[in-house]
């Protein structure tokens, strides 16, 4: 399978989101060190990582578009099981939405909110990382608010000032970013943790 449109030599150019709605720059896999590392939708070989995919075949393949909410036929039958309720794959849980956001406000807009996740993302991973936390930060970057995000790593930034030796203890920097995020997903009704 090749990520392109219409037969043409002209891929899908936008790779951190999936046609289905998939935040793929917020997925753990996407900051994978290794041949496990997913490249986003339709990225550097990503027909070896995900050989077969419905989404791509139709929405990049068939329409020439980047994501099915630019398709007139959306929500087509393709949605009736994507809905990520039952799902465990974290950025899965907001395919619909994202869809649904990205009809909106555009796929630009949509682009602009997703980046603000990644700078949160990438902050907790430079800063409030001990190794065993990607995951958890993934996940609140994909289901919180932008503003609670944002507001967490100002909480953190202010606590190290107050504190400084917290820069000095990961251990517990992770424990405060953690707790932050917790706090916040308890106010927004969000479960940050893997559904099995």
């Amino acid at each position: 399978m090749e990520c392109i449109s219409r037969g043409e030599n002209v891929g899908k150019t936008i790779h951190t989101i999936g046609c289905c709605g998939l935040d793929c720059v917020l997925c753990p896999r996407y900051y994978t060190d290794g041949a496990s590392r997913c490249p986003g939708c339709c990225g550097a070989n990503f027909e070896n990582k995900h050989p077969s995919c419905s989404f791509i075949t139709c929405c990049v393949g068939r329409h020439g578009l980047e994501v099915c909410a630019d398709c007139s036929e959306f929500p087509c039958g393709k949605f009736d099981r994507e809905t990520g309720e039952r799902d465990s794959f974290v950025t899965h849980r907001k395919v619909i939405a994202n869809q649904k956001l990205i009809q909106q406000i555009g796929i630009d807009a949509f682009l602009g909110q997703q980046a603000k996740r990644t700078a949160f993302l990438q902050t907790a991973l430079d800063h409030y990382d001990d190794g065993r936390s990607k995951n958890f930060y993934c996940l609140a970057a994909a289901l919180l608010s932008v503003e609670s995000l944002d507001e967490a790593v100002r909480m953190a930034g202010e606590e190290r000032q107050w504190q400084p030796e917290l820069n000095n203890n990961i251990k517990d920097r992770v424990k405060m970013m953690k707790d932050l995020l917790t706090r916040f997903a308890g106010i927004e009704e969000q479960e940050l943790k893997l559904r099995k």
